[in-house]
């Protein structure tokens, strides 16, 4: 009997990353985030509502220019679990399943996280040249789905 490959560092946290995508609320994108810093998991987010109020799935889309602004995303949301926790995030690294916006790259500058590993690309390329100017290092990671 063969047994499945062991997955990579970056396989395995991008694979717990997509699972907590399916606890998405809002059903126009569903994502999800790992904070991890020497290879454990500090915290997780996905994009959900303000804490106590209705969700998309409930009450529908709040729409401004084309983005619903009812949720909050991922990251930040992994970044206030940390937070209210009272986590160090300097120095770990944050896996998205898809690339943050800017106001969530901001945050996750600020944060002090190092390294951004993120499945598909969304919507900005400002993140390529801050990332850049600010030594964090920026992973497109197109892995598949772990095998079973």
């Amino acid at each position: 009997m063969t047994l499945p490959k062991r997955a990579s560092w970056d396989e395995y946290f991008m694979a717990i990353a997509r699972e907590v995508a399916t606890r998405s609320t809002c059903d126009r994108k569903h994502v999800g985030a790992v904070i991890v810093r020497d290879r454990m998991i500090l915290a997780t987010g996905y994009n959900g509502s303000i804490r106590g109020l209705a969700h998309c799935d409930d009450e529908g889309h709040l729409m401004e220019d084309g983005h619903c602004v009812r949720t909050v995303h991922a990251e930040a949301n992994a970044i206030v679990q940390a937070a209210r926790n009272g986590m160090r995030l300097e120095g770990g690294d944050i896996y998205i399943t898809a690339s943050p916006c800017f106001g969530c790259f901001k945050l996750i500058a600020n944060a002090g996280l190092r390294r951004i590993a993120f499945g598909e690309f969304y919507r900005d390329h400002r993140i390529y040249e801050f990332s850049e100017k600010l030594g964090i290092e920026l992973e497109h990671l197109q892995i598949g789905e772990v095998p079973a």
